[in-house]
């Protein structure tokens, strides 16, 4: 029973993980082609991709909480092995899908953070070339 939760949980994280990425895809793609504007930007979004991913699956399998289920508790010398219940399945199938999601929101936060600083600092740039572009010169 267990590794089917342990298999169940890692598809679960993996299509949250892809859902999330495809919903922001169009919004980070737009950014970095903002703030950086060159081919290079394509290999980024591959790789915000695949941190999403990775990001997002390993939030959402949470392998040390998976393990009250096949060993019993340390601390307690009568403890017995967790029962794999209908309710118990669905706890850890929403845990996954909120733990997913909430490690994926960290990961963007961080970029989006760091996005707006790099966009301030282009955007500066540009106001600084266009200036002295447009001062007429005696």
């Amino acid at each position: 029973m267990f590794p089917t939760l342990l298999l169940v949980t890692f598809l679960v994280a993996l299509a949250v993980s892809t859902a999330t990425a495809l919903v922001f895809a169009r919004s980070i793609k737009g950014i970095l082609n903002r703030i950086i504007a060159d081919e290079i930007s394509a290999a980024w979004f591959r790789y915000l991709n695949f941190a999403i991913l990775v990001v997002g699956v390993s939030a959402g399998v949470r392998i040390y909480a998976l393990e009250r289920y096949v060993t019993p508790s340390r601390d307690d010398k009568d403890a017995k092995i967790i029962e794999l219940t209908n309710d118990r399945w669905l706890l850890e199938l929403y845990r996954t899908v909120i733990e997913t999601l909430q490690g994926i929101a960290w990961l963007l936060l961080v970029f989006f953070a760091f996005a707006l600083i790099a966009y301030v600092i282009v955007r500066s740039g540009e106001l600084k070339r266009k200036s002295a572009h447009e001062t007429p010169k005696p």
